[in-house]
């Protein structure tokens, strides 16, 4: 991916828990931060997310998109948004890679472009709290997940 900001974190789980919490995006309002609301639209015979619309807090302003995803379970969920107001361009990943004894390290890398003026730098930085706070709200909601 050109550009943009990755950034990883281990958890204390095996890939297959963090695939699972990761892929289940009609959730992700309750335990990812910013995230307002999710409605998927398309999903695969599993029930996995093939297309789903969000909207997000922006922090300047309420963000709509929709992404279209594919998946290699339990090691990689990558998505693209589709051109929209919003956001001109965005793809990202989730990667889920063994350590062993329960532990996965899980890499978030992340491009967006929005379809409104902001300096790259600005942009920059806000990938990479989306980046960070979703790593670790993902740790936190898989340990949630486990222990119930």
């Amino acid at each position: 991916m050109a550009e943009g900001t990755v950034q990883s974190i281990e958890i204390d789980a095996e890939p297959a828990a963090c695939f699972a919490v990761a892929s289940d995006v009609a959730a992700y309002p309750e335990w990812a931060t910013g995230v307002r609301s999710t409605e998927v639209l398309e999903a695969d015979a599993d029930g996995k997310p093939l297309r789903a619309a969000f909207v997000i807090d922006g922090m300047v302003k309420e963000i709509s998109y929709t992404l279209t995803y594919t998946y290699d379970e339990p090691y990689s969920i990558v998505w693209t948004a589709e051109p929209g107001p919003d956001l001109k361009a965005m793809e990202g990943s989730y990667t889920f890679k063994e350590l062993g004894e329960d532990r996965t390290e899980i890499i978030y890398a992340l491009r967006a472009e929005p379809a409104f003026t902001i300096p790259g730098f600005l942009r920059r930085q806000v990938e990479k709290q989306i980046v960070g706070t979703a790593l670790r709200g993902l740790r936190e909601r898989v340990a949630a997940v486990s222990e119930s």
